[in-house]
Formats: C-alpha cells, sequence, structure tokens
C-alpha cells in the first residue's frame, strides 16, 4: 500500500507497524495521530502505536497532506470533492472535514480541511464462499449486503466479484464508482477480481449502469453503496434487463431496503461474525457464517 502521501515521520511510524492491522488513519489538524489498528483505536509515535498520547505524532497540515494525496492536482478530484471524500491508488479513501463551500443548495468543494481519515482496504479471499453458495443456486440472485460503515461490505463484494467470475462463465461488471471495490491505479494494477470482470469507474451509477448495459452486456452487476433513489432506479434499470446486481448499502431502514428490487438482503453483523439472509420480503432465511481475518493473521 503506497500512503506516499504522508509526511515523513507519520510513514516512517507506520512502517513500524504490520499494515494488514491498520484499517484507519485519523488525522485533525493540531492533534495526535490515531490509527485503527487490531480492532482498536491507538496513537502513534515514532516507534509505532501506543495507548496513550504522551509522545504521539501530531498532524500539523491536514490540508496540505490532502493536496498531495491529489499529487497537486485538485482538479482531477473536483467530482469527488463534492462528495466529502477522494480515493487514490489502491483503493485508499480519505474522508474529508473542513469547510463546505456550496452553491444552489449543492457542495462544490472543500477548503480549509481540519480533518482527514484515511480507510486503507484489505483484501480477503475466500470471505464471501459462504455467502455466495447461499445467493448462487441456478441462477445468481440479486442480493444487497447492509449494515453500518466498517462491517466489511466492501471486502465482501471484492471476493463475490471473484467468486462469480472464477466458478461461473459468466460477464461481470464492477461498477465502482468510489474505486475501492477494485482499486485500480494508473497502470492498471488493483485487487484481483477473476478473469470475467470489467471494472467501470466515476460517474453516478444511472448513467453508468445504463452505458455500461448496452456497450460491455453483462450479466450481473456489482457496486457499492447504494444510496438514494437514483442509484435505486439504476438497479431497477438492470433487473428490469435481465441483470443480477449484487450490491451494498449503509442503510439499515427496512422500508427503504423493502422498496429495492433485490430477492436477497444480506445484514452484516460485524467482522467475523455471522451475517443474517432474509428474502425479498425480509422472512429469516439463515445465517450465515462469514470469514474473517483474526488479529494473529489467521482465518476465522
Amino acid at each position: 500500500m503506497n500512503l506516499y502521501f504522508l509526511p515523513e515521520k507519520i510513514k516512517r511510524a507506520i512502517d513500524n507497524l504490520n499494515l494488514n492491522y491498520i484499517t484507519e488513519i485519523r488525522l485533525r489538524a493540531g492533534q495526535p495521530v490515531i490509527i485503527q489498528y487490531k480492532g482498536e483505536y491507538k496513537y502513534i509515535n515514532g516507534y509505532g502505536a501506543a495507548d496513550s498520547p504522551s509522545g504521539a505524532l501530531k498532524c500539523d497540515n491536514a490540508e496540505g497532506i490532502l493536496y498531495a494525496a491529489m499529487e497537486k492536482s485538485v482538479y482531477a478530484y473536483t467530482e469527488q470533492l463534492k462528495n466529502g471524500f477522494i480515493t487514490v491508488d489502491g483503493g485508499v479513501r480519505i474522508g474529508i472535514a473542513g469547510e463546505y463551500v456550496t452553491q444552489d443548495k449543492s457542495v462544490v468543494t472543500v477548503k480549509n480541511v481540519t480533518s482527514l481519515n484515511i480507510r486503507i482496504p484489505h483484501d480477503a479471499t475466500g470471505v464471501a464462499d459462504n455467502l455466495y453458495k447461499i445467493i448462487a443456486g441456478d441462477d445468481i440472485k440479486s442480493t444487497l449486503i447492509y449494515s453500518p460503515p466498517g462491517y466489511g461490505k466492501t471486502t465482501l463484494l471484492r471476493d463475490l466479484a471473484r467468486n462469480v467470475s472464477q466458478s461461473r462463465n459468466l460477464n461481470v461488471l464492477v461498477f465502482d464508482e468510489r474505486n475501492e471495490i477494485s482499486g485500480l491505479d494508473g497502470s492498471g494494477k488493483g485487487f484481483e477480481l477473476g478473469k470475467n470482470c470489467d471494472v467501470v469507474r466515476g460517474a453516478n451509477k444511472l448513467c453508468a449502469f445504463v452505458n455500461a448495459i448496452r456497450v460491455m452486456n453483462p450479466q450481473v452487476i456489482i457496486t457499492d453503496e447504494l444510496y438514494g433513489d437514483i442509484d435505486a432506479q439504476a438497479v431497477s434499470y438492470a433487473v428490469e434487463c435481465g441483470i443480477s446486481v449484487i450490491a451494498s448499502s449503509h442503510s439499515v431502514d427496512l422500508q427503504v431496503l423493502k422498496a429495492m428490487p433485490f430477492e436477497r438482503f444480506v445484514k452484516l453483523t460485524g467482522i467475523g461474525k455471522e451475517a443474517v439472509v432474509y428474502d425479498k420480503n425480509f422472512n429469516f432465511i439463515c445465517n450465515c457464517a462469514t470469514v474473517g481475518r483474526t488479529w494473529n493473521g489467521g482465518i476465522r
């Protein structure tokens, strides 16, 4: 994982840690740097993780770090900034807190940046094996995976893409609006998704679905973070075209979820914990054991 945009002193401290165990790096202007390490929030000093803020490294310039992450090309990230985040190579998403500049009630950009939340993606092969067996019978059922943030939805989607691609001779379109599923960089390198996967990045889901269905002939679409009526319309359009959609959502509102055109709903309850699978009317089908990495590097 290339964290090229971090100040050298923070990079050196992180080099003393196992990056596989880091899921977040939180930078607040003038405050100690905090990381989520092995599932717990820790400070970092010049030697690694620490429980005390005494001697912890501080963030001197959050806005400068963001500017470095954009490689000094704010224009290239204009659309992402409107949503309060950017995604850089490797699928690293940087959430931004600061002053939102609005025009006609819409966010135009973010300035006077005060905090950054850097989310580190992790690839885990096999985490979706059990879920795949449940949703893929004679055909692949359109499925929505939902939970609050941080429960492993994107990791599951990435592994489901591999499962579908490797086990069936189907065209799989990964619509990766935030570049977190594929993690592609400028050279086309990223997470391994399988031999039959095509990746579309950027744009909104409705526009991307309509165009990609027309020109790429997908049989399965995998996408992340549905939000609002436009995204729901995109899924409905794909389903009406006979395409199975596997997606995720932060929403846990049952009324909102029931209005979406999915055959299966999967509620995540935590990393490595059992998921709950429902049918389209939210009748219980089964519990599904999910496979997650333990903090000693094993599998659970």
